[in-house]
């Protein structure tokens, strides 16, 4: 594997991790779970814009997976779809950059 696809996988699993380890913390110190970390995105105007930023951006990256997977046919790319959704985008992209540039 080259560094650069070892580079990709790295930052996809901190991409998992490290946004994950922050919401669980929010969650275990409030106990409102999934609902008060949604509640908590549009507490302020800067963390509703920051929320709006990474939705338009997950919105993009799953429309550049679709019209990619379309063309190379690359079906194991749509597992970041779910993974940037689900996750966010911090996991999202680099795990598509990692599967994209699998060798062929």
């Amino acid at each position: 594997m080259s560094p650069l696809r070892m580079t990709y996988l790295g930052l996809a699993v901190w991409g998992a991790i490290h946004p994950m380890y922050h919401f669980i913390r929010h969650m275990a110190e409030t106990g409102t779970g999934l609902s008060g970390v949604i509640d908590a995105w549009y507490v302020n105007a800067s963390t509703t814009g920051l929320t709006w930023d990474l939705t338009i951006a997950a919105i993009a990256l799953t429309l550049w997976i679709l019209a990619e997977v379309a063309t190379r046919r690359n079906w194991t790319a749509l597992a970041a779809i779910p993974a940037t959704f689900c996750i966010g985008v911090s996991c999202g992209l680099p795990l598509y950059l990692f599967l994209r540039t699998r060798p062929v």
